[in-house]
């Protein structure tokens, strides 16, 4: 297949972009607008493939992605572009607003555009897949209850109601268009060339330089943590294999409170890479003032995926977590620049925790 992937050069979106090159047959056009958490040197493995193309430019614009659509005679998009950060969208949410909501509608439109005048096998294989997040679902008690596909919509973040209002437009272009719309939500991902202002790599990267590793409140929160890798495989699966119309959560089943992940990481970092004075990374946690309308917990039902496409984790959250710090110890030139030139863990921290 012929894949338009939208966001490949973020976090989730390279991973994607390298598994479909690395791990199958279909050929990549990776659309990025290149904002401030995407990078190109994520992409380094894949950039020479003939089967990959990098095209910078934003899903906001319609007729630049009708003529990308025409001339690589795209099978399916991968939606990924999207603006993220939870205390970026409570500081500003207009670039949610724009991005998430608008973006995806323009985006949609391009995209019927095109399957409207594909026929026969063309058509009927076309496939739109829209990627979210399971905060569209608000959050859960501390018990043993999971979000499923048919948890009712309560987003409780400006992102998570942007992601939740992009979702509903997504499966009323399914339902109204009858588009071959299929949708993902997953849970918290974590692993390599994570941009450093998500918790786990910073908290990995002020680890290393000694410095402080801030958590909101008491660090109860519950997050449910999948490995990107894993996420990249299944997402694969639901734009190709995926039943039109249909939505499919995808979770790692590895659920840890925001303080178990921060001590996770000080007693991997102190076994792995020891501070020269000897202390214990974990002296350097320090609780801050909680953010607004905190969700409490968030855990995935990953049935429908495991049952009907035969998707697995692979890893579990200790395994993910020691590749995933060992990829920060050997990478310094990928994460260096960023803290330097624009974010330091400093600044970072200063006065809010990372986002989980």
């Amino acid at each position: 297949m012929n894949i338009l992937v939208t966001g490949g050069a973020g976090f989730i979106g390279s991973a994607v972009c390298r598994h479909l090159v690395r791990d199958t047959e279909h050929s990549v056009v990776n659309l990025d607008k290149l904002t401030y958490a995407a990078n190109l040197t994520s992409l380094n493995a894949i950039e020479n493939s003939p089967r990959y193309r990098f095209v910078q430019g934003d899903i906001l614009d319609r007729a630049l992605v009708a003529d990308l659509l025409r001339e690589h005679e795209i099978d399916a998009i991968m939606h990924l572009a999207a603006e993220s950060h939870v205390d970026r969208s409570i500081d500003g949410p207009g670039d949610f607003i724009q991005t998430n909501i608008v973006g995806t509608y323009e985006l949609l439109e391009a995209a019927r555009a095109y399957w409207s005048g594909l026929t026969g096998a063309k058509k009927e294989g076309f496939r739109f897949h829209h990627i979210s997040t399971d905060e569209v679902y608000g959050d859960l008690p501390l018990d043993d209850s999971l979000f499923t596909e048919e948890t009712p919509y309560a987003p409780s973040s400006p992102y998570s109601a942007s992601k939740a209002s992009s979702d509903h437009l997504a499966m009323a272009w399914h339902h109204t268009y009858h588009m071959p719309v299929v949708l993902s939500n997953c849970s918290n991902n974590y692993g390599p060339y994570h941009f450093p202002e998500k918790l786990i790599p910073l908290v990995i990267l002020n680890g290393l330089e000694g410095k402080r590793l801030p958590v909101y409140g008491k660090g109860e929160n519950v997050r449910d943590w999948l490995y990107v890798d894993d996420h990249a495989r299944a997402l694969a699966l639901v734009a190709t294999k995926g039943e039109p119309g249909r939505s499919y959560n995808i979770g790692g089943r590895n659920e840890r409170s925001n303080l178990a992940v921060v001590e996770t990481i000080c007693d991997t970092l102190d076994r792995l890479s020891p501070l020269e004075n000897g202390r214990s990374r974990r002296e350097l946690i320090d609780f801050v003032s909680d953010r607004p309308g905190h969700d409490l917990r968030y855990a995935i039902d990953a049935t429908r995926i495991e049952t009907e496409l035969g998707w697995r984790a692979e890893e579990t959250f200790e395994t993910g977590l020691e590749k995933t710090i060992a990829w920060y110890l050997e990478n310094p030139e990928w994460w260096r620049p960023i803290r330097e030139k624009r974010y330091s863990g400093e600044r970072l921290g200063a006065a809010k925790a990372p986002a989980a």
